[in-house]
């Protein structure tokens, strides 16, 4: 392949957000290039067990759901976002079904899908397959664009870097403008510009930055980091949402049991079988997931406990096959019967509710720049996601941004002549271990010092270990030729300072953001905004 590839568009990341943009690209014409980090299908959309929100019963409202999400947010969401995405819920999921997703039907004669309801939600509104929607969801979109003849894909290939006017051949621009990108062709090693009118970033979030979590190795912020580096505000990153629900197991670290189990019925118990979840909230296993993880964490940590247990065994055998068979398969692959055994459980990192600024199109601070998904703070979310929000963001947004870019391509300018990947002062690498190793350092000291809960000491030791390792990262990126690892540690310090810094700022506890020397809230709620030098 050619060292200079270029299309209408460069979408970064194929999941549901990168693909839903994609397609409404290519139907109205537009050459599309779909980047991933490995496989097409790798990301977090495949892993999404729950299902996706959406008001389809004659007894909800959109009101509702908006309050619910609003509630959940901590008062902290933009309106507008919500009811922008709310209120485009069933449109997004009737182009799913028509796209063959293949919804569990309803139970009866005026139910078209059967619904479900999960934790926060005040009525039966989650559309789902089985409790594997993700997986049914991605390879629906994946199926309909590699039908495309105006969508290519490069599986692969690790962006590096948005190309700006700074790294044109001729400097003479007078406005500042994302022009494509650089990336890393993992079978080659070679660094390829990628160029195009306009950039999509669908990367996901930054869960990988902690020790424990439930996303896909992938998941190392590289949008945000990237949006960053190329001048972009970032917001709230100190709101890490931790699924209070993570299997604990010694072989696997990141199966996730869907909120889907409490929202039918499974209860969190202590080792000897007792409930404890009515000593945490009224809402027992219904709470948000903020709630809960923060309660599970406090049962371990009084108790000294590795973990609790999530039982649904009186749910009865056929219930717990019909509704959960993907997880009822792996478990029991793992040497665990849940329709016979509570499941062992601990919270893990789950979801990045903070990231790149964006308007209701897509748009950041960067021309030519839009993301969709996880990689953003769009208003959706505030202070902590409601369960099964995620998916259906991807899928309003996604259409939003391609409708944006369509709105706008005839006025925006080509790429321009840009400079290739210059390794002619670095070297291979004979030290991979400083890579590991920091990785290694970096995970735990975010788990340990910004994690379900927070202190200032503990904020302001993080922040030290973080500067260290930034600067150690620096040299080594200015020393030695890129590798997909290193590439994924220097965005995963990047983050690391940003959930940092954003927590720090914040002097309240709220939503997912929790600390013992701010334990109340300030008033009015206020985004945490982080605003960018240019760097690189």
């Amino acid at each position: 392949m050619s060292e200079r590839v270029e299309a209408d568009v460069v979408v970064v990341g194929s999941g549901a957000a990168g693909l839903t943009a994609a397609l409404n690209l290519a139907a109205a014409g537009r050459q599309v290039l779909v980047l991933s980090k490995a496989d097409i299908s790798a990301g977090s959309t495949s892993w999404a067990q729950g299902g996706i929100a959406a008001v389809l019963d004659e007894g909800d409202t959109f009101e509702s759901h908006i309050e619910d999400t609003m509630v959940a947010g901590a008062g902290l969401n933009d309106r507008r976002t919500v009811e922008y995405v709310v209120e485009n819920a069933a449109p997004a999921i009737e182009r799913l079904a028509a796209l063959g997703v293949p919804f569990n039907p309803g139970e009866t004669v005026s139910e078209r899908w059967h619904l479900t309801r999960e934790g926060g939600h005040s009525a039966r509104r989650i559309v789902h397959v089985d409790d594997a929607t993700g997986w049914a969801v991605q390879k629906a979109l994946e199926k309909a664009a590699l039908a495309s003849p105006n969508i290519r894909f490069l599986p692969g290939q690790v962006a590096i870097d948005i190309i700006t006017e700074r790294h044109a051949v001729d400097q003479g621009f007078a406005n500042r403008r994302a022009m494509g990108l650089y990336a890393l062709d993992r079978e080659s090693g070679r660094v390829r510009r990628l160029l195009a009118r306009a950039v999509v970033l669908a990367t996901g979030g930054a869960s990988r930055v902690y020790r424990f979590s439930t996303n896909p190795d992938g998941s190392t912020g590289d949008g945000i980091a990237m949006a960053w580096r190329a001048g972009c505000r970032v917001s709230n990153m100190e709101f890490n949402q931790f699924h209070p629900t993570c299997l604990y197991h010694s072989q696997v670290k990141n199966f996730l049991i869907t909120e889907a189990v409490r929202g039918e019925g499974g209860i969190l118990r202590l080792p000897d079988g007792t409930a404890f979840m009515a000593n945490h909230d009224d809402r027992l296993e219904l709470a948000p997931r903020d709630v809960v993880a923060r309660a599970i964490d406090a049962e371990m940590k009084r108790l000294g406990l590795p973990h609790v247990l999530l039982d649904m065994t009186h749910l009865g055998a056929a219930f717990i096959e019909q509704h959960f068979p993907t997880i009822v398969k792996r478990l029991r692959e793992l040497g665990v019967d849940p329709v016979t055994q509570p499941i062992p459980v601990v919270p893990a990192a789950h979801y990045s509710c903070g990231g790149v600024l964006v308007d209701l199109q897509g748009r950041t601070d960067l021309s030519g720049l839009y993301a969709v998904g996880e990689v953003t703070q769009s208003g959706l979310h505030g202070a902590n996601r409601l369960a099964s929000n995620s998916l259906l963001e991807c899928l309003v947004f996604g259409a939003s941004v391609a409708d944006t870019i369509l709105g706008s391509f005839e006025a925006t300018l080509p790429p321009a002549d840009v400079r290739p990947w210059d390794e002619s002062r670095v070297t291979s690498s004979d030290e991979e271990v400083v890579v590991t190793h920091n990785w290694d350092e970096l995970r735990r000291f975010m788990w340990d010092y910004v994690g379900i809960v927070r202190t200032d000491r503990r904020l302001e030791r993080a922040g030290h270990r973080v500067a260290l390792l930034r600067q150690e990262i620096a040299d080594y990126y200015g020393n030695f030729r890129v590798t997909p690892d290193l590439l994924e540690l220097r965005n995963l310090v990047e983050v690391a300072d940003l959930i940092v810094r954003s927590a720090q700022a914040r002097k309240e506890s709220r939503g997912l953001h929790y600390t013992t020397d701010y334990p109340g809230l300030s008033d009015p709620p206020r985004d945490t905004i982080l605003y960018p030098g240019l760097a690189g």
